[in-house]
């Protein structure tokens, strides 16, 4: 399962100039966000009936100029089969002229820890639930357990596998006050055999907080800190308080 989100290079060794990768971080997320097909420009998930296939080409050229037509595919919530659907990402959308910023706790290096990391052999699944399935859970594959300790709490973390890299859900008291209300997401470094970093500087509002077409995972249990995580990205803003939905 791929939440089509950018991955901007993070450093797995301490570097000279954190503050200023961190912020060459951010403005690649600005544009990342910001693309014509970015977070901001999707403005319809369609899933298609069992067993249909679209014809992508007749769909590109029969689109509007600035609309950009992809696939997308998941297993069916009941079944397991596959479903395909279609996305259409607008580049004159609403929400893409409404945006102003990303709002962002400032850098603490306090925030960038590391942790070991145990991978677990064969293809362990763990069930996560998702925004927009009413309760409903979909496995992800979670190749290994991060161990950690934030404020003398231990923590066992499920980051899922998304394309090769591991993903972490994670959720914090911030949630719905100064953050994204359903979690935030972050990619785990890895910085060595059984380490890995987790730099929550890089924390970012997931692609549900822009747009209400997709389907992003929430945090499990197991992955909610006890502690506000005050770093990362805070919520996305619009100009006359339009929200990210269209």
């Amino acid at each position: 399962m791929s939440v089509a989100v950018s991955r901007p290079a993070v450093p797995a060794h301490p570097t000279s100039d954190p503050v200023g990768e961190w912020e060459a971080w951010c403005a690649e997320r600005r544009r990342s966000v910001t693309s014509a097909t970015g977070n901001l420009a999707l403005v319809e998930t369609r899933w298609l009936p069992a067993g249909e296939r679209p014809d992508l080409a007749a769909l590109r050229a029969a689109a509007p100029e600035g609309v950009t037509v992809t696939t997308v595919e998941r297993p069916d919530l009941a079944s397991g089969e596959p479903e395909r659907g279609l996305r259409f990402w607008d580049a004159n959308a609403p929400a893409l002229r409404d945006f102003e910023r990303t709002d962002v706790f400032p850098y603490d290096p306090a925030w960038v820890v590391d942790a070991e990391y145990t991978p677990v052999p064969g293809a362990r699944k763990l069930a996560f639930e998702h925004i927009r399935d009413n309760g409903g859970t979909r496995d992800l594959v979670v190749p290994g357990d991060i161990s950690l300790t934030v404020d003398g709490r231990d923590y066992v973390l499920s980051a899922f596998d998304d394309g090769g890299v591991l993903l972490l859900v994670f959720g914090d008291p911030t949630n719905g006050d100064s953050t994204y209300g359903a979690g935030r997401f972050l990619f785990v470094t890895r910085t060595g055999e059984g380490t890995v970093r987790l730099d929550f500087n890089r924390a970012f509002v997931p692609p549900c907080g822009f747009s209400d077409q997709y389907n992003c995972p929430m945090p499990p249990r197991q992955n909610r800190l006890h502690l506000p995580v005050t770093a990362g990205e805070k919520r996305p803003v619009f100009r006359g308080g339009v929200p990210a939905q269209h």
